[in-house]
């Protein structure tokens, strides 16, 4: 009788990486109208080296040809691009669906009617307070007032199904029933994410994120509405509060494994929320020596390869929780500056704290796009056909 040898467990399949990544996050601009002090991307002014719209559309095509069934675009603010209507068609009429993240500032109610004619884009709505008051010492003054307009003009116009996307701080953890009455409001989801120490978020991490007490509160309030709420395994470092399993989601690093980031200039890192050198895999317009194009750094880059390869537990090797939690984030270690085979900075057992308390190099963000002008509210947008003449020296907008 033949032997059949067993399938691997799907989080097994997913840790030796994947041909094509399922969750691709694509920032098409560093421009914004906005200057978020958590913004994973130190966005603000453009960059003069952006791709160009042939360029973004081969990529497209690529991506087709790699089953890729849709990608997270962000920035920036990627509406500032003035070819981003296009993009966005060309995308879905070249079976790639589109979800894409927006402050709201270009959501028009004509805009609204047009998304609410598409069944393959999905919009998700920025918003880091359920008030004014905790939005907007995030975000910006006005721009509670601009993510909210956004809402009702999308409800009004009939599209179904929005997203509104959570950065999850001290601040706003006690706001989370008040996030999810928001959504039911604009018939929406809620979406929360992790706070990571990326970007400009490294500056404002230490005040920022949750306290050990509010991330109990946090997991306690997932494992109650978590079917009805949306994390993209953003929290998997607090499955060690639990029985295994309490948590949606594979709890599991996905780093070059099954998601990666492509930023405004082509360049492919391993994570969205780790833009930094150290987790460059490759560019799409340059042979590297395993050649151009997304799929062959998606497949052939020695970073993704090194991701792919069984990882050691380290100094978690010996915690009972290593199996739910799997050491937890790296890009919050890294950026925190903590040891990679070490403890999460959020180490529900503790043993991030420690770490915490000892001098540290914490790595600063490659590129950092932000404006240096003061700003007193979102920038009104004035849209460039062409990129600035200097690097990140002027503004976009």
């Amino acid at each position: 009788m033949t032997s059949v040898a067993p399938v691997p467990r799907l989080v097994e399949q997913f840790e030796h990486g994947l041909d094509a990544p399922i969750c691709l996050t694509w920032e098409l601009t560093y421009a914004c109208n906005l200057a978020c002090v958590h913004c994973l991307s130190s966005s603000g002014k453009r960059d003069p080296r952006e791709l160009t719209t042939q360029q973004c559309k081969d990529i497209i095509d690529e991506l087709e040809r790699m089953q890729v069934f849709y990608v997270n675009i962000g920035g920036g603010e990627p509406t500032v691009r003035s070819d981003f209507w296009e993009l966005v068609d060309y995308a879905t009429a070249h079976h790639v669906g589109v979800k894409f993240s927006t402050n709201g500032v270009r959501i028009t109610p004509e805009v609204a009617t047009k998304l609410a004619a598409s069944d393959y884009v999905d919009v998700q709505i920025s918003l880091d307070g359920a008030t004014a008051e905790i939005n907007d010492a995030v975000r910006g003054p006005g721009s509670f007032a601009m993510a909210v307009r956004a809402l009702e003009n999308l409800k009004a116009a009939g599209f179904k199904d929005a997203k509104i996307s959570v950065v999850v701080t001290r601040h706003n953890v006690d706001q989370l029933d008040d996030f999810k009455a928001l959504a039911d409001q604009y018939g929406a989801t809620l979406r929360i994410t992790r706070l990571r120490p990326s970007g400009r978020g490294a500056d404002v991490w230490d005040e920022l994120h949750p306290t050990a007490a509010q991330q109990r509160q946090l997991y306690d309030w997932l494992v109650a509405h978590g079917e009805r709420v949306l994390t993209g395994d953003s929290f998997f470092h607090l499955s060690g509060l639990g029985e295994p399993g309490a948590l949606a989601g594979l709890n599991l690093c996905g780093a070059g494994r099954v998601v990666c980031l492509i930023d405004p200039v082509g360049d492919v890192y391993a994570c969205p929320f780790a833009i930094h050198d150290r987790f460059l895999a490759g560019n799409i317009l340059s042979d590297s020596g395993f050649g151009a194009g997304f799929q062959n750094v998606w497949q052939n880059a020695p970073l993704f390869r090194e991701l792919r390869e069984p990882q050691s537990a380290g100094a978690c090797g010996s915690c009972g929780h290593y199996d739910s939690c799997r050491g937890g984030c790296m890009a919050a270690k890294f950026f925190t500056g903590l040891p990679m085979d070490g403890p999460d900075p959020e180490c529900v057992q503790g043993y991030g704290e420690p770490a915490l308390a000892l001098e540290r190099d914490k790595p600063k963000p490659s590129v950092d796009h932000s404006r240096t002008a003061p700003r007193k509210g979102p920038v009104p947008l004035k849209l460039l056909t062409v990129p600035p003449k200097k690097f990140c020296n002027e503004s976009p907008i």
